[in-house]
Parts: C-alpha cells; structure tokens; sequence
C-alpha cells in the first residue's frame, strides 16, 4: 500500500518570535490547502522561554533572570507550561481535523500524532511508552498544575521513560487545523530552568526542583553513548513516518512566504501586547 506523503521542514535555530510564526504561517497555508500535512523540526537561538496561551507572563516568570542569561521569551499558540528550549530538537506536527488518521477527540488525535515521537525514541533505543494518568489525583493535577514548569508531570500520552517525562508537547486547533509541538530534550539544566520562574519562596523553589528531577529525565542521561542533535533529527524523522506511516518531502518556502512568516514574526510574536496578553 502505497505511503501517504507530508511535507517535512526543518528550519534550524531562529529565534522564539521566528519560531512560532512559522508554525503559524504553516497551519494558515494547511488551512487553505497550499501545503499537505507537515512535520517539521527546529531549534532556538538564542536559547528562549516560551509559556502557554494561558499562562500569566509578569506574575509567573522573573523577567530579570530572563534579561540577565540573554534568554528570549515567546508565547506560544498554545496550551501547557512554560518551556526552557535550549538543548532540544523541538518538532511541529500540522494536519487537517478532518484527516481520515486523525480522531476527533483532542487526547486520541494527541496519541495518534506523538506516536512519532514514541518511535523516535525507540529508533534511539529509548523504551518509551505513553503516559496515561490513571488515579483521580493524577487526572486532577493535570487541570490544576502546582508549577509553571512543562516538564515538572507528564499529561495523557506525553512520553516516559523509567516513570520519567522526557518530552513534553502541546496542541492547538485553529481553521480546522491541529498544530501540535513540543520538545525533545538532549539535555536539560535544571538550575537554569527553575531561575527563569517566580516562586512564592525558596524553600518552595528548591522543594520543586527537587521533586523535578524525579520526574523529567532528558536522552543523554539515559543513553549510555552521547546523542547528538544530528543523529535526533535522523532518528526522529523515521519515527515520525513510521508513527503516522507516511513518507516526507522536503517543502522549499517562497520568497513570499518567507516574507509572510516574518509578518506575522513582527506583527504578533515580536509584539508586546501578544506576549503579555495575561
């Protein structure tokens, strides 16, 4: 049977607002029947905190430690918690609500899409598997997180390793089309993620980033040889057509369209209003 073909696009390291536009511009493209379904991989320079269409940007993140590490910030088009991309191939999935591969539910279209993710891992030699809260105390948490921090509890079929999350992704539908991103870690510095957050005091601060190491773990502190962020996206990319059992296609952005994702790059994620709408 012959593969579906999506198109597959991997943009490099670009700053937080560049980031984000060009997931945006892509699901708008999708949206109009420009571009197939695309799966596509990035990187952040400089290294950049982005936070949850929800979350409150001055009361929970510490503006100062930002300024001070020359970290950027963004926030995202999308749900969850705040993310520290620095060691990490972040990837985007984005594909029509109405795909014949995609269920209608948001948590079974969430499983379907991060099976690429699940066979990346297992392409490195990972055992990775889906989480599944399944007490009332897990499921509970998941709507009142206690931290601001994405990868502090793994949400319904986040991937986990030893009990431990070691990618975190979040999901938007906009025009009828699903973005779904996140993070892959290769590394991750706890201290500098936990500077980057307010905290109500540092007893509480050092409790939490305590209790996080217990619960998030990124690859190379699971693989016994070091992963490089090359042989992530070789490994990733085939996990990502196996998971959805389809072939990638490199897409060459257009001048035009090259111009449109730095208009939106200008016009929303390098503008305040976006970034501190809460």
């Amino acid at each position: 049977m012959k593969k579906e073909r999506w198109a597959f696009l991997d943009t490099g390291n670009h700053s937080a607002a560049y980031n984000m536009a060009v997931d945006e511009a892509l699901l708008d493209w999708h949206s109009k029947g420009k571009i197939p379904p695309v799966v596509r991989f990035y990187g952040w320079e400089p290294a950049a905190l982005s936070i949850g269409y929800f979350q409150k940007a001055e009361k929970e993140v510490n503006f100062n430690a930002l300024q001070e590490q020359g970290i950027g910030f963004v926030r995202r088009p999308t749900g969850g918690r705040g993310v520290l991309h620095e060691h990490e191939l972040t990837y985007s999935v984005i594909v029509s609500e109405e795909h014949p591969k995609m269920p209608v539910g948001v948590t079974e279209a969430y499983r379907v899409i991060s099976e690429g993710v699940l066979q990346g891992f297992r392409a490195l030699g990972l055992d990775a598997e889906f989480a599944v809260p399944r007490t009332e105390e897990e499921k509970a948490s998941l709507k009142n997180p206690r931290s601001s921090v994405c990868f502090d509890a793994p949400s319904w079929y986040e991937l986990v390793v030893e009990g431990r999350k070691v990618a975190g992704s979040a999901q938007t539908r906009q025009k009828g089309v699903i973005l779904q991103h996140g993070s892959i870690l290769l590394e991750i510095d706890e201290d500098k993620l936990f500077s980057l957050f307010h905290y109500s005091s540092d007893r509480t601060k050092e409790r939490m980033k305590r209790a996080f190491k217990d619960k998030a773990v990124a690859i190379n502190a699971l693989c016994s040889n070091r992963v490089t962020l090359n042989e992530a996206r070789i490994a990733f990319k085939q996990g990502f057509e196996k998971g959805l059992n389809i072939e990638l296609e490199p897409l060459v952005l257009t001048e035009e369209q090259v111009y449109q994702i730095e208009t939106i790059q200008r016009e929303r994620y390098e503008n305040r209003e976006w970034n501190f709408r809460r």
